[in-house]
């Protein structure tokens, strides 16, 4: 009887927390500037944009963190069949987060060096 109250306060407590922290994903930043006709001046700004896009991404992420560690306290300590599919749809989510913003840098930094060997 214990073990199904300690399910059903902390099913309770995973549906309050999630609406407490929900984790927004951050948009990646559109109309960066094109390294080989941008002004300096348009760079500083794209450099600006991709350093708050990294910030609000690295927020995202540890949230989403936080929430699976509620969500994994939630389920029933003898349930790992649940665990393990819990944690295979973390790592996707949090890989694919990661893989973008990997993307999302790497073209703006195509872009810096476009900048540069125009500058050449």
């Amino acid at each position: 009887m214990t073990k199904i109250i300690k399910v059903c306060i902390s099913a309770a407590f995973l549906l309050l927390a999630s609406n407490a922290i929900a984790c927004d994903y951050p948009p990646s930043p559109k109309n960066l500037p094109n390294g080989s006709t941008a002004t300096k001046d348009e760079m500083l700004a794209g450099v600006k944009v991709i350093s708050k896009y990294q910030e609000d991404m690295a927020a995202y992420l540890s949230c989403i963190e936080a929430e699976e560690v509620v969500a994994m306290q939630a389920l029933a300590d003898d349930d790992e069949e649940g665990k393990q599919q819990r944690k295979a749809m973390f790592d996707k989510k949090y890989n694919a987060a990661v893989d973008e913003q990997t993307r999302t840098v790497e073209q703006f930094n195509v872009e810096i060096r476009a900048y540069k060997a125009k500058a050449d």
